[in-house]
């Protein structure tokens, strides 16, 4: 249990943005009495499937979606909600190249036997992460004029002309240009969910957060 509140307390001290910190502040308040709870890496995540429930109309009463703050802290999250903890209604989400070490949690926390696939239970794989996803269901046209929408064209249009990024595909200077800015991928999370149609919303995203609803 010790881990476990320390792990709480870093979540809130790793908000870097008043809009991360009332985020964490929400998520730590409905954790302790949530029916369920969708495990994520970061507070874009967390802003991403609390949208996606919004904009479906789900009743997202007593889920928690909660930022662990990193991928290597979903052990403690995953024994203390898990089978061998509270026995919660538990899903989540992770990047790709995360998988390894979300299934050693799972297996560590009672949750998947050692030789079956994260595939198998109710933690979903994101290709490179979130934002990727978000990025290819939308396509790159529909996210540069989202970008547009929210005022940030000009400063997108600045890194696209780096020499770096010059030639990249559209949706890896998109990806790039959500990573660069503390509060972009926050903002870009619920901005880009709600462009999409519900049924668009990437298959990761959709499971973690059907697997929790209603259930």
């Amino acid at each position: 249990m010790a881990g476990y509140e320390q792990r709480l307390e870093a979540v809130l001290g790793g908000a870097t943005s008043e809009l991360a910190r009332a985020a964490a502040i929400r998520a730590i308040a409905r954790v302790e009495h949530a029916a369920a709870v969708v495990l994520v890496e970061g507070v874009s995540d967390q802003i991403a499937v609390e949208t996606l429930g919004a904009v479906r109309g789900d009743d997202m009463a007593d889920i928690a979606v909660f930022p662990t703050g990193g991928v290597h802290a979903f052990g403690p999250f995953i024994k203390h909600f898990g089978l061998r903890g509270r026995a919660l209604r538990l899903s989540g989400l992770c990047d790709a190249a995360e998988a390894g070490v979300v299934h050693e949690a799972l297996v560590a926390g009672g949750m998947l036997d050692p030789p079956h696939a994260i595939a198998e239970s109710e933690f979903h794989i994101c290709n490179r992460d979130l934002e990727d996803e978000l990025i290819r269901a939308m396509g790159a046209d529909a996210a540069v004029a989202v970008i547009d929408e929210e005022g940030d064209l000009h400063r997108l249009r600045t890194m696209q002309r780096q020499p770096e990024w010059r030639n990249r595909p559209t949706a890896d200077q998109i990806r790039r240009f959500l990573g660069s800015g503390a509060r972009r991928k926050i903002r870009y999370a619920a901005a880009f969910v709600r462009a999409l149609p519900p049924e668009r919303a990437p298959t990761a995203l959709r499971a973690a957060l059907d697997a929790v609803v209603g259930a």
